[in-house]
C-alpha cells in the first residue's frame, strides 16, 4: 500500500504528538509511580484517585478543563503564554498536552506495578554497600522496573495515538496542525464516498499499534534476558 502525501503528514503528526506527550510525561509518571508504590502518607488515596481520574472522565470533559485552564485565555495558559511565550491553543502542542493527560494514568499504573514487584531486599543490599538513595534508584530500582516502564510507555503511546475527544475539544481539528489519525478518520467519515480512504487510515492505525506492541514485547524480553530473568 503506497501512502499518499496527506496520509504521511497525518502519520508524522500523530507520531510526533504521541512521542512528545510520552517524553514530557515519563519523568512525572516515574515519580508518581514510585511515590504511590513506596510511600505511605495522608492523602495517598486522593492522589491516586486524581491521577486515575482521566480513565473515567469523558474525554470531552478533559478537553474542556484543558481549554479553561491551559487555553490562551485560561487560568494557567495565559500566564504561561505571557512569561514563556508558549501557547497550547489550537496547535500541536495542545494536542500533545491533551494526549499526555489522557494517557498518564496508564503510564503510571504500569510503572507502579513494576515498582511494587521489585524485591526490596535488593535495594536494602545496595544501601548496605554504601550506595546513596539516588544511586540505588538509578542502578538498582530503575533497571529492575524497566519492563514495566516499557509497557507503560507503549500503553500510553497507543492511547495517545487513539486520543480524540479531549483533542478536538481543546485544540479543534486543524489540518496539518492538530488533525491526527482519529480526527482524520472522523473527518473522512463525514464526507460521502470516502469509505476507501477511511479504511486506509484504519489499517494504518492498526499497523502502527501492532508495531508498537511488537517492539514493546521484544524490548521487554531483551531486557529480562539481560537481567537473567528469562532464558
Amino acid at each position: 500500500m503506497i501512502l499518499t502525501e496527506y496520509e504521511w503528514s497525518i502519520i508524522v503528526l500523530s507520531l510526533k504528538i504521541g512521542a512528545v506527550a510520552i517524553i514530557f510525561s515519563l519523568p512525572f509518571g516515574i515519580l508518581c509511580a514510585w511515590v504511590l508504590a513506596r510511600k505511605n502518607f495522608r492523602g495517598k488515596t486522593i492522589l491516586d484517585s486524581v491521577i486515575n481520574l482521566p480513565l473515567v472522565l469523558p474525554p470531552v470533559v478533559i478537553g474542556y478543563l484543558l481549554l479553561i485552564t491551559m487555553g490562551r485565555n485560561g487560568y494557567l495558559g495565559k500566564w504561561i503564554d505571557q512569561i514563556f511565550g508558549i501557547s497550547f491553543s489550537f496547535n500541536w502542542k495542545g494536542a500533545a498536552l491533551a494526549s499526555a493527560v489522557v494517557s498518564f494514568p496508564l503510564l503510571v499504573r504500569a510503572i507502579r506495578i513494576s515498582f511494587e514487584s521489585i524485591d526490596q531486599n535488593l535495594e536494602f543490599a545496595a544501601r548496605s554497600l554504601g550506595a546513596s538513595r539516588l544511586k540505588m534508584f538509578f542502578t538498582v530500582t530503575l533497571p529492575l522496573a524497566m519492563p514495566g516502564i516499557i509497557a507503560g510507555v507503549v500503553l500510553a503511546f497507543a492511547r495517545s495515538l487513539g486520543e480524540f475527544g479531549a483533542t478536538i475539544t481543546f485544540v479543534s481539528n486543524i489540518p496539518g496542525e492538530t488533525r491526527t489519525l482519529p480526527l482524520a478518520m472522523y473527518t473522512l467519515i463525514q464526507i460521502p464516498n470516502q469509505e476507501a480512504a477511511t479504511m486506509r487510515l484504519c489499517i494504518i492505525a492498526i499497523a502502527i499499534s501492532f508495531i508498537a506492541l511488537f517492539l514493546s514485547e521484544v524490548l521487554q524480553r531483551a531486557h529480562k534476558k539481560r537481567l537473567g530473568l528469562q532464558s
